[in-house]
């Protein structure tokens, strides 16, 4: 292939519903599963230490996962009411049904979550391709973006 040439694209393949992973949860922590139409998430959720606090979204990095955020969460549970979400095709999530990776793709996941559950305007934290992803959700929602 020439430099000028673009590789294949090929869709993932979910992985055969059959295969278990070890997830850790850390104390505090619950995880739940978001299904939405053609897109399935696992979130990672670490309530605030008290009702009312403002909502937050954890975002990974590549080659990461909600897991990532176990060990800030906690530390700013008195603050916000925290979730962090498994991108489609990392952690737990299974690969997008339209097999989009790009930060695009994952932008428009995010905003499909933070749609069903109502949880705008929200506090984004992201790292690395995360960060990317915070960044192209602020710009398509800036009313959700919390001061």
């Amino acid at each position: 292939m020439s430099s000028t040439e673009l590789p294949e694209t090929r869709t993932a393949a979910a992985p055969p519903a059959s295969r278990s992973r070890a997830v850790r949860v850390a104390d505090g922590e619950e995880l739940r599963s978001v299904t939405l139409s053609g897109l399935s998430l696992t979130v990672r959720a670490r309530p605030g230490d008290r009702p009312g606090l403002p909502p937050a979204l954890y975002v990974h990095g590549l080659g990461g996962s909600s897991q990532n955020w176990s060990a800030l969460m906690p530390l700013l549970a008195d603050l916000v009411d925290g979730e962090a979400v498994d991108l489609p095709g990392f952690g737990v999530s299974p690969p997008p049904a339209d097999g989009d990776y790009s930060v695009t793709g994952h932008a428009r996941a995010v905003i499909r979550l933070l749609d069903s559950g109502r949880r705008g305007p929200v506090h984004l934290f992201g790292n690395s391709l995360g960060g990317a992803v915070a960044t192209r959700v602020a710009a398509a929602r800036p009313t959700w973006s919390a001061p």
